[in-house]
């Protein structure tokens, strides 16, 4: 007998749940735009601007650590209220910060959030929906990230336009680039409202012991025959004589880290070395170094932005027929070569008054490049590592998994962030982006070596 399934609730479950994944994304990309008023007003170096820009980093690690904990105790959907009401207080206190440290402080509280909302909401999207097309619905987490930070680009494109410049007064008479952080309240709350009205992990329920609850869920997700059948399905899939802890993480006959742990954290790291973000956080500034005027560079990043929707939605399209293991792979070819050609027209690069410049043709295959090395990430990386974090681990240590490759992830993340301002101006965009396109090489044959397909599969069937 075939399963019934409600699509229409599981589509509203899903996209309240990816409103994390715009804020994650809207939060990231909002520093984009920033940097210049937060110099001026904060007096910066190139390390102080990094650090800045990637404090919010150091609070994702902590975020991403934590939720995934936190989730087995009270609940997916508690963590991810808790994180909409950290964005909120984030966004006012980053606009308002008078000095680095208060901006910084801010920054660490929005970390928080983004953190709990990268591991949970595709957890949650995973444990909600069926196995045929639950790589579909999970990569629509990508999707609602891209268009947090491309709403983030826009956003920050036209208070800079409307005042002037970043730095120029706005309304109230506060520079422009304060209310960049501020116009992220609006998303926030109405995350914030909408978490109110779907209801709790039924995998959650069955871990506490409450099945009723949990079979109340699957009814209306599934039917009632499937939901009872589900229920027992979860509670066998679970270890009977304790509740999930970091320990699980251990084999108990060999007494090592799980096999399956070392991909999820292997895959979350690598999603990171490749350099991505850099492309979000300092695309403005990084296109401006080349030549581009400031309104011309927050352009480049709307359109790098357009494509990374395009291209995740390619993936939605193919990852439950393709699978995730051959995308994957794809991706780390792509970006190997689009990143090695980057770092070749950087090297054709001159210095002239402390700016790099470029010769037009050149500077337009660097364009190229970067935006062919977005759409192969975001065809691939970008959503699929998200999509398997949330699905390759078992019911037993899924929430232990995810903390410590959720920490992992964004650990990497503030190192490659952090370290670019400095490594640009020590050792030159070359280099730098050539490390990106071996770490990409590099990732190919790891994902070759360590990752398991997971396409059409139960969760309770997941191997650790």
């Amino acid at each position: 007998m075939a399963m019934r399934v409600n699509i229409a609730f599981i589509v509203l479950i899903v996209a309240v749940a990816t409103i994390g994944g715009f804020m994650f994304g809207y939060d990231s990309g909002v520093i984009n735009g920033t940097q210049e008023g937060l110099e001026s007003a904060f007096n910066l170096s190139k390390l102080g601007t990094g650090f800045n820009v990637g404090a919010i980093l150091l609070g994702c690690a902590a975020g991403a650590f934590v939720a995934g904990r936190l989730a087995d105790r009270i609940g997916r959907r508690s963590v991810m209220l808790i994180a909409a009401v950290l964005f909120v207080g984030s966004a006012l206190v980053a606009g308002a910060a008078g000095s680095s440290a208060i901006f910084i402080i801010a920054r660490l509280i929005g970390g928080l959030g983004v953190g709990a909302a990268s591991v949970l909401s595709p957890v949650y999207i995973s444990e909600v929906t069926p196995a045929a097309i639950r790589g579909r619905l999970s990569s629509v987490q990508q999707v609602m990230i891209i268009t947090g930070l491309t709403g983030a680009f826009v956003a920050n494109y036209y208070l800079a336009a409307s005042a002037g410049g970043s730095t120029a007064p706005f309304w109230g008479g506060y520079p422009a680039w304060r209310w960049m952080f501020w116009m992220q309240v609006i998303p926030a709350g109405i995350y914030f409202l909408a978490l109110l009205f779907i209801p709790e992990s039924p995998r959650f329920y069955v871990l506490r012991g409450r099945d009723t609850e949990a079979e109340g869920v699957l009814t209306r997700l599934f039917g009632a025959e499937e939901a009872k059948r589900k229920v027992v399905d979860i509670r066998a899939s679970l270890a009977a004589d304790h509740r999930p802890r970091l320990a699980d993480l251990i084999d108990p006959t060999s007494g090592r880290i799980r096999r399956v742990v070392w991909a999820g954290i292997g895959i979350a790291v690598f999603q990171q070395l490749v350099g991505i973000n850099i492309v979000f956080y300092y695309g403005s500034v990084l296109w401006q170094s080349v030549g581009f005027s400031e309104n011309d560079s927050l352009k480049i990043n709307i359109l790098s932005g357009a494509l990374s929707i395009l291209a995740c939605i390619f993936t939605i399209l193919t990852v439950d027929r393709i699978g995730r293991k051959p995308l994957l792979l794809v991706g780390s070819a792509g970006m190997t070569v689009t990143l090695a050609v980057m770092a070749g027209c950087f090297s054709t690069a001159s210095l002239v008054n402390g700016a790099l410049h470029m010769s037009d043709n050149v500077g337009l295959v660097a364009l190229i490049a970067a935006n062919a090395y977005v759409v192969f990430f975001n065809a691939s990386w970008g959503p699929v590592m998200w999509v398997m974090l949330g699905e390759m681990f078992p019911n037993q240590i899924r929430g232990s998994g995810l903390a410590v490759s959720g920490f992992a992830q964004w650990i990497a993340n503030f190192g490659i962030s952090v370290s670019f301002p400095a490594l640009a101006a020590g050792i030159g965009l070359p280099v730098t982006y050539g490390f990106y396109a071996v770490s990409a090489f590099v990732s190919f044959f790891f994902v070759k070596a360590l990752v398991h397909e997971t396409r059409g599969r139960e969760l309770e069937d997941m191997e650790g």
